[in-house]
């Protein structure tokens, strides 16, 4: 049976904070192998909202998703929320990530088949949660779905998916949410509002946010902006404040 830890190198780190040390990670087989992260060393502290920025193919979606437990390192230290995932199986890694970990994507990921309640109460019932769908309805409400519970994802515009997926990522009363491009199939009025949502939440729960966008003014809403560039670490941080 899997034991979730916190390697004792590490043991001041807040419970709800991001460490990741020397990774680097390859994808692809032979030929076509490429060294998407190369050597990246990397700390999210409590509450922080961090925004990593850079150009396509920079790792950005990538480092992400190592973050969120998604893509596994081929080497380094990946900490979160206190508990080491080298070693984790991918169940012991799932079960981490559902109740911990929340994820909003570019896509909406919701399913066509489901109504907006089903899609967001889902996830916890199958976590074993006995108030799933009080829970959903509660989540929805907050981001301004209360009167959309029953629609499909058909049925709603890109902006109301958007936060059905926000919704189905905050339900679970993650301690770290991390979003990847959550605008980037919106226009940009409606971008704006998800985006001025997404730091609502994060100020109103303390979660610790990591943003990955294109959008440089939008990375500098966040407490820190970390620039990648060909796998690595170009500027480790910058002050939003002072930018």
């Amino acid at each position: 049976m899997d034991t979730l830890t916190k390697p004792s190198s590490v043991s001041g780190l807040a419970p709800d904070s991001i460490f990741i040390s020397h990774v680097n990670l390859s994808l692809g087989s032979g030929a076509a192998r490429v060294h998407i992260l190369k050597d990246i060393s990397l700390r999210v502290g409590s509450g922080e909202a961090l925004g990593l920025i850079g150009p396509s193919g920079s790792g950005k979606s990538t480092l992400l998703m190592v973050m969120a437990g998604l893509e596994r390192p081929d080497s380094g230290e990946v900490v979160v929320g206190g508990t080491t995932f080298n070693g984790l199986s991918e169940d012991a890694l799932a079960r981490f990530r559902g109740r911990q970990v929340g994820i909003v994507f570019q896509s909406f990921h919701l399913i066509p088949t489901m109504t907006a309640l089903e899609n967001v109460a889902v996830p916890l019932e199958l976590a074993g949660n006995a108030e799933a769908s009080a829970r959903a309805a509660h989540e929805l409400a907050s981001v301004g779905l209360g009167d959309r519970l029953h629609h499909y994802p058909a049925q709603l515009s890109g902006g109301e998916q958007q936060r059905v997926a926000l919704a189905r990522a905050l339900a679970p009363d993650p301690a770290i949410l991390v979003a990847d491009e959550p605008t980037g199939n919106l226009d940009e009025t409606t971008g704006k509002q998800i985006v001025d949502l997404l730091f609502t939440k994060h100020a109103e729960r303390g979660m610790t946010l990591v943003l990955v966008t294109h959008d440089a003014s939008l990375a500098h809403r966040c407490d820190r902006v970390v620039r990648l560039r060909s796998g690595r670490i170009e500027e480790r941080a910058e002050d939003s404040a002072a930018s």
